[in-house]
């Protein structure tokens, strides 16, 4: 009998390793609670609101998903527009990328923030961002 039990968890490992990493892809990486107060950071130019009202910076509601350079309404950089016409759709990981140093992931764009140098800060904005969001 443990024989069988045996044969069976190796069968199974592989399905297991695999669940756990699409859980882990689909769960937020950060704190919503410690993003909220990063996002103070951000406040200045960006909101996140419903009706897409932005300010200095584009609204930032529902970015996750949003083809860069569409918000209707805002006017952007060159680089933005051109990056969604090429198809460039933010991500998680494609904010982490920005957020980081936005002038060397999109250079050209208008964004004067000098980026999140820290990965969990950044993790934790994205989280909460996606938690007003919806998304």
């Amino acid at each position: 009998m443990p024989m069988k039990l045996a044969r069976f968890a190796l069968a199974a490992a592989p399905l297991v390793v695999w669940a756990a990493a699409a859980a882990a892809q689909d769960a937020p990486a950060g704190d919503v609670a410690a993003g909220e107060k990063v996002f103070r950071k951000c406040a200045a130019c960006h909101t996140l609101d419903p009706s897409g009202k932005s300010r200095v910076g584009p609204d930032l509601y529902g970015v996750v998903g949003r083809t860069t350079g569409t918000l209707e309404g805002f006017k952007y950089s060159e680089a933005m527009t051109k990056a969604g016409e090429e198809g460039h759709v933010w991500t998680v990981e494609e904010l982490d990328l920005y957020l980081e140093n936005p002038k060397t992931m999109l250079p050209g764009n208008k964004m004067t923030f000098v980026g999140l140098k820290k990965p969990e800060e950044r993790a934790d904005v994205i989280a909460y961002i996606q938690s007003v969001s919806g998304g």
